[in-house]
């Protein structure tokens, strides 16, 4: 069992920065692909980006590649996504997710088990 917390979120105008931080519980956090999702006003959830079990490689959202950077550190269990040049779209409750590591070259965007409770960015213009 995984237990996911994210924190990080808040109000910010369009152009600025924010960096999401997920922490887990339980000692088997390095056997997860970790990844991070949205979900906006109105809208489904979304994929925006993921990384593999050991970080060494990455993947991205059409809309945030270029100014989001997801990473992890799992001798601290945790999985951080950097946000640079936010924009009013970028808006929505961001969930930190993790799932079972197939342990193929690119890191999983479906299969997610384990969810946080989401963190809300809200980017004004």
């Amino acid at each position: 069992q995984v237990q996911l917390v994210e924190s990080g979120g808040g109000l910010v105008q369009a152009g600025a920065s924010l960096r999401l931080s997920c922490a887990s519980s339980g000692r088997t956090f390095s056997i997860y692909d970790m990844g991070w999702f949205r979900q906006g006003p109105g809208k489904e959830r979304e994929f925006v980006a993921a990384i593999t079990w050991d970080g060494s490689s990455t993947r991205y959202a059409a809309s945030v590649k270029g100014r989001f950077t997801i990473s992890r550190d799992n001798a601290k269990s945790t999985a951080d996504l950097q946000m640079n040049s936010l924009k009013p779209e970028d808006t929505a409750v961001y969930y930190c997710a993790a799932a079972r590591s197939p342990r193929n070259r690119t890191p999983t965007t479906t299969g997610y088990e384990y969810w946080g409770q989401g963190t809300q960015v809200t980017v004004s213009s």
